[in-house]
């Protein structure tokens, strides 16, 4: 059932804490994503290893990152209108089973395009799970919680890139970079717990048992206002991926180059850099429960735009490292507040799917941010290609005021 501003459900049930279903298909979305954030930034740190074990240019090592974001566009789209159709749970489950097996099976690869392949499929089953994971926690969740409930989320995917940065300087040496691919294979077994102990959410169930309203998609772009929201999602959808990808995959070298970091050091200044992204998570999920969408998200992207401006600055080992946190905060911390902002504004039986499709494509977007940070840090410093990073979120701000306020709607 749908549930009011109010806490209650359409049917008058008090609705003001969330359930064990609640809970649990919280506890799953979030772990997918850990996984997905766990394969995506161990790729980023194991680059050198991989390109010097398949003998890969530059060009393909990098061409590697994009391709799997790129297979996230396609999956996003695929699994995204699946799971409107067929339900959150069945499919959430097997797009993270398609991530597993395609992640382990980078373990064995012989050159780039076998290599390549394994990644792009991975992509796919990674491009599913953010979307369709968000529906089912906004879909299961009171309103009055449904913004940090998807911000416990996207803590899950910092929960997995804050493993890789701390697990890879140690595993790596041991295990090389087969080994780590291989440990891809665990969210295989996420996906057997996810379908035996969730259930669909009511909201879904109800919804599905009634006629269509038409194509998924084309509920996306359904109206003239449909279509400005739509277009002011995917700007905020790209600005977030582009501007998290092309500081987080290049971070580790800024350091390690411009700085002269080990990797071990590298690791730490990135690990603390993500602990102030966590808290900037947990932080916009109950500022926009309290003072709503639109008012945290501008928030957030104006302390974005000045603080990677701050950050190409810094030169000390102590600046650095607090100005990685603080920059981590407002960069990242916009990602706590998709998940409700979306479902909340679109349809039941498209929610997935705008979820899926809008964000991936933004990924795609993002997926160039690493192409574009290094072309400019290759042709004058990377000082400024992160600081050039300010304009983008500049532009965020314009499409925040695009859109409406959504703070406690009913779902649809």
């Amino acid at each position: 059932m749908a549930t009011t501003e109010f806490g209650m459900t359409a049917g008058g049930v008090a609705a003001d804490r969330p359930d064990a279903t609640a809970r649990r298909a919280l506890v799953a979305s979030a772990v997918g994503y850990a996984m997905d954030g766990f394969d995506l930034l161990i790729l980023g740190f194991m680059l050198s290893a991989v390109a010097a074990g398949l003998a890969l240019t530059p060009a393909e090592s990098g061409s590697l990152v994009t391709a799997t974001l790129i297979g996230a566009v396609a999956g996003g789209i695929l699994f995204g209108m699946l799971s409107d159709r067929l339900g959150r749970v069945r499919v959430l489950t097997w797009t993270i089973l398609l991530f597993a097996v395609f992640t382990g099976l980078c373990a064995l690869a012989q050159g780039y395009w076998d290599l390549l392949a394994y990644r792009t499929i991975a992509g796919l089953g990674l491009g599913g799970e953010f979307g369709i994971g968000m529906a089912l926690v906004a879909e299961t969740w009171p309103a009055r919680y449904r913004a940090r409930a998807s911000s416990y989320v996207g803590l899950g995917w910092q929960a997995g890139v804050l493993a890789a940065a701390l697990a890879t300087p140690l595993l790596l040496p041991l295990i090389g970079w087969r080994g780590m691919f291989a440990i891809g294979l665990l969210p295989a077994i996420v996906s057997f717990v996810v379908r035996r102990t969730i259930g669909e959410p009511a909201l879904f169930l109800d919804r599905a048992a009634r006629p269509r309203q038409g194509n998924a998609l084309r509920l996306l772009v359904k109206d003239a206002r449909t279509t400005r929201i739509s277009f002011a999602v995917f700007i905020l959808c790209s600005v977030q991926n582009f501007g998290y990808y092309g500081l987080m995959i290049w971070l580790p070298t800024y350091l390690s180059t411009a700085m002269g970091y080990s990797l071990t050091r590298s690791a730490l200044w990135t690990v603390v850099t993500i602990l102030g992204m966590c808290a900037g998570i947990g932080a916009f999920g109950h500022l926009a429960d309290r003072i709503g969408r639109r008012p945290t998200f501008i928030l957030f992207q104006a302390g974005a735009a000045i603080m990677v401006v701050v950050y190409a600055q810094l030169d000390s080992p102590a600046a650095l490292l607090l100005g990685g946190a603080a920059m981590g905060l407002f960069v990242n911390g916009m990602i706590g507040g998709y998940g409700a902002l979306i479902s909340e504004l679109y349809p039941t039986e498209a929610r997935a799917t705008a979820q899926s499709v809008l964000f991936n494509l933004g990924r795609g977007v993002g997926g160039f941010g690493p192409l574009v940070v290094g072309a400019l840090a290759s042709q004058y410093s990377f000082s400024l290609a992160i600081g050039l990073l300010a304009v983008i979120y500049v532009l965020d701000i314009g499409a925040t005021l695009m859109l409406p306020e959504t703070r406690g709607v009913e779902l649809e």
